[in-house]
């Protein structure tokens, strides 16, 4: 039962140390052909946007519009992809519903 808690509070610092990594790792995404350009961290927040000033169409804001939620989905899900990957790893694979049917 030791050895059981000693892998678990490992776990918990493996956890916590991946956590802080992340929150200071940047995403980017591009969209557009470049013409929109997001970057945000691992804690969701918005470091910058970038718009190319020819995508600056007043006679067309929805496409523009249309870009910025794409790059907004993108950088997102590639947050979001990354935080599996660190998880799996982590988890040897077991993911979120594992050990005990949702211990972790």
């Amino acid at each position: 039962m030791g050895n059981l808690m000693k892998q678990a509070q490992k776990m918990q610092r493996q956890m916590e140390e991946q956590q802080k990594a992340m929150e200071e790792k940047s995403f980017t995404s591009q969209v557009g052909g470049g013409a929109v350009k997001l970057s945000m961290n691992g804690k969701r927040e918005i470091l910058s946007l970038e718009l190319d000033p020819d995508a600056v169409d007043p006679e067309d804001v929805e496409t523009l519009q249309d870009m910025i939620i794409a790059a907004f989905r993108e950088v997102m899900k590639k947050i979001d992809d990354e935080q599996a990957s660190q998880m799996s790893s982590l988890t040897g694979g077991l993911g979120m519903g594992g050990l005990g049917g949702g211990l972790f």
